[in-house]
């Protein structure tokens, strides 16, 4: 990834100056959103922008992010952490979210579980309908699998009671 080249923010990739550790859903539903969708990168270092700031304590941050993962995601998406230095010395840390196969993924905050979607460069709130298929994808199945009530004759019972 070129990080000097990236403008604006996409499906792919986020972007945070800093790491908001008082407000981790401002990152946390980013998290969320790529792994219930195609998977994603949040950039930590880079400004909305695209200017680089760096990160003044990287490992620290790195730390950070593990545990805030591992406390307020349900269940805990596969990422990955790296480093990346620029020329300058400046340091970026970059979380890699992998498409999830237990959706869906919930944020745990303010006593309430969220899950997010990502659509176009925003990460938002899973609809009721999205969630739905979030749980079936997440038992590895569709709505068109799944079994009916409707037992047959049905029909039959509506004609004999003249409603047809």
């Amino acid at each position: 990834m070129d990080m000097e080249n990236l403008i604006g923010e996409t499906t792919e990739y986020d972007k945070k100056a800093a790491l908001e550790v008082r407000k981790p859903k401002s990152w946390c539903k980013s998290v969320s959103a790529f792994a219930n969708t195609l998977g994603g990168a949040l950039i930590f270092g880079m400004a909305d922008d695209g200017q680089i700031v760096g990160l003044t304590e990287p490992d620290s941050d790195a730390e950070k992010i593990s545990e805030i993962l591992k406390t307020r995601m349900e269940p805990i998406p596969e990422f990955r952490l790296r480093f990346h230095k620029i020329d300058d010395g400046k340091v970026l840390l970059i979380l890699d979210v992998f498409k999830g196969e237990e959706t869906p993924y919930y944020y745990s905050g303010d006593g309430t579980l969220e899950a997010f979607v990502r659509i176009g460069n925003e990460s938002v709130r899973a609809s009721a309908t999205e969630l739905k298929r979030l749980v079936l994808r997440g038992r590895n199945t569709s709505y068109d699998s799944q079994m009916t009530l409707y037992r047959g004759g049905g029909l039959r019972l509506f004609q004999a009671a003249g409603a047809l």
